[in-house]
């Protein structure tokens, strides 16, 4: 069965389509920031997932003190936008990259983050080059094993050696807890600032991340801020955290059923070039909400293949249906623009402002 609203969409942008309920955004913002607000923690959103200055400025007027960026391309288009107070949450490397921070660093308060010595050194040109100090956080593994320096010992180090650099001044540190390792985080957090304190140095910036952490927020005693990223349209694997509702799921992928060539599958005219392959863990490639007993199989490029066999209802040939996918940020990665809406209105189309800026 195709919605009103689904028939207009199809109509007028054709599918697959990338489509945001403003009304859930604002109410997703809303609720972040008073969940911050009330465990005392600022809140710095991460725009990886919707890429774009509106929704960023929307963020930052309901209480967020900046951003968080991956790249500098996004900090580029987001200082470019008038957004002044960003960290980047990635280590930088190279002559090309130490330029364009430097011009960032002239107009934005910036602030970048670390976990090793050759990143270190390379900093102080981009601050030169700006004119003004450049501040730097530690990044420290708390357990996820992906960037971050392992121990304490190391975070200290490293600290110091950001402190002795000229132009460079050393903010603190950031991290990116798993849900179940807030105890180590903080056994972590406390030798590593005992350990700069020892050597005249504090951390007015500690930052806590990821949107699964939303029942941890605020559990790191000390901690400044938090980088919620996804929250803003949430998708199927927020749903499955416990952090969020089917309702709270602001984006929809809206795709034409193009085939039934048998009586328990079909073919949909979103495949891995909309959805992506990333699974996020789950069985399937997303959650249909008209039919949320039939199963995203399996993709081709342009193919979503639908098992249909748990399926009670079974959508025909040329049913518009509405996909929350499993992870929404790369989803949103793959699209030119989105479309808004308010209730059963379409008010407009959005630009993904930051798309494919991956340097």
């Amino acid at each position: 069965m195709t919605t009103p609203l689904a028939a207009k969409i199809a109509r007028e942008y054709g599918t697959p389509c990338a489509v945001i309920d403003m009304d859930k955004v604002e109410r997703n913002i809303a609720r972040i920031q008073k969940a911050c607000d009330d465990a005392g923690v600022a809140n710095r959103p991460h725009i990886k997932t919707h890429k774009n200055p509106t929704i960023a400025k929307m963020q930052i007027a309901g209480g967020a003190k900046g951003i968080t960026c991956q790249k500098l391309g996004e900090a580029e288009i987001m200082a470019n936008a008038g957004i002044d107070d960003i960290l980047i949450s990635y280590n930088l490397l190279g002559e090309e990259k130490m330029a364009r921070l430097g011009a960032l660093q002239a107009k934005a308060n910036m602030t970048v983050a670390a976990d090793n010595s050759t990143v270190v050194a390379g900093l102080p040109k981009a601050a030169a080059a700006s004119g003004r100090p450049l501040s730097v956080v530690v990044e420290c593994d708390t357990g996820r094993k992906r960037a971050g320096v392992e121990t304490p010992a190391e975070a200290i180090a490293l600290a110091r050696e950001i402190a002795a650099s000229k132009g460079l001044q050393f903010a603190g540190f950031m991290m990116y807890p798993t849900e179940t390792g807030w105890a180590d985080a903080q056994k972590f957090y406390d030798e590593a600032l005992a350990g700069v304190r020892a050597h005249g140095l504090d951390a007015r910036i500690v930052s806590t991340g990821g949107t699964p952490n939303l029942k941890n927020l605020g559990k790191l005693n000390g901690g400044t801020e938090h980088r919620f990223g996804t929250y803003i349209y949430n998708d199927r694997m927020q749903v499955a955290a416990g952090v969020a509702s089917w309702d709270d799921c602001a984006l929809h992928i809206y795709s034409t059923v193009v085939s039934r060539a048998a009586p328990e599958r079909g073919i949909l005219d979103a495949g891995s070039k909309t959805l992506t392959s990333d699974t996020g863990g789950l069985d399937g490639h997303g959650l249909i909400l008209e039919h949320p007993e039939a199963k995203i199989a399996r993709f081709a490029e342009e193919h979503g293949f639908l098992d249909l066999s748990r399926s009670n209802t079974r959508p025909n040939v040329g049913d518009v249906v509405r996909i929350v996918p499993n992870h929404v940020c790369v989803v949103v990665n793959m699209m030119d623009e989105v479309v808004m809406v308010r209730g059963e209105e379409i008010i407009g189309t959005l630009p993904v402002a930051a798309r494919g800026k991956l340097r």
